[in-house]
């Protein structure tokens, strides 16, 4: 028992174990670097509206690409509901421009490249990587600092978890957010 003990307060002390986002609980103030470089803090969205935070593992890739592009896509459908996405992974700030641009992307993307931020919602964080891909016609090689899960969660304006979803489909997580937001208004 006393092992166990101490074997739990080392972990918690290494940051392999670290608390969870639930419905209900309120999401304290970050900040994090956009694609464009700037700093984005949470502080200065909430209030505003409700905003849909999604993290994915890796820009660029198959399931990563096509849930951004889906939430581009349904943009329109988004503002109806008076909702802001921001999409986080381990990218660094310049890939994140890179992918907004060859997609189109017409949300914030933030960079998370040591995995606080995902830490700090309770989404398990992996290790980063490199990858190399053609962008503009030139090989690009794109670092991260971690690879984290896919989740999403949705904010109400004062910050508080309305919705949270661990496992999810790349390509259904759009109209399931609309889904849950049309629901909770009617």
């Amino acid at each position: 028992m006393r092992y166990s003990f101490i074997f739990l307060m080392i972990l918690s002390m290494t940051g392999f174990l670290h608390a969870q986002l639930n419905i209900g609980d309120n999401v304290s103030d970050f900040k994090a670097k956009d694609a464009q470089g700037s700093d984005w803090h949470l502080k200065d969205h909430l209030g505003k509206k409700t905003l849909v935070i999604y993290f994915y593992p890796v820009a660029f890739t198959g399931g990563c690409t096509k849930q951004a592009c889906t939430y581009r896509d349904n943009k329109s459908e988004l503002d109806k509901l008076d909702v802001d996405v921001i999409g986080i992974s381990g990218d660094l700030p310049e890939n994140l421009k890179y992918f907004a641009a060859e997609h189109g992307l017409n949300f914030t993307l933030l960079s998370d490249s040591e995995g606080k931020i995902a830490k700090r919602f309770g989404v398990p964080v992996g290790e980063g990587g490199v990858m190399t891909r053609e962008i503009e016609g030139k090989e690009v090689q794109l670092k991260r600092g971690v690879t984290t899960a896919r989740w999403t969660f949705i904010l109400d304006n004062k910050g508080s978890v309305i919705y949270k979803k661990e496992s999810v489909n790349p390509e259904k997580d759009t109209g399931e957010v609309i889904n849950f937001l049309k629901n909770k208004k009617s």
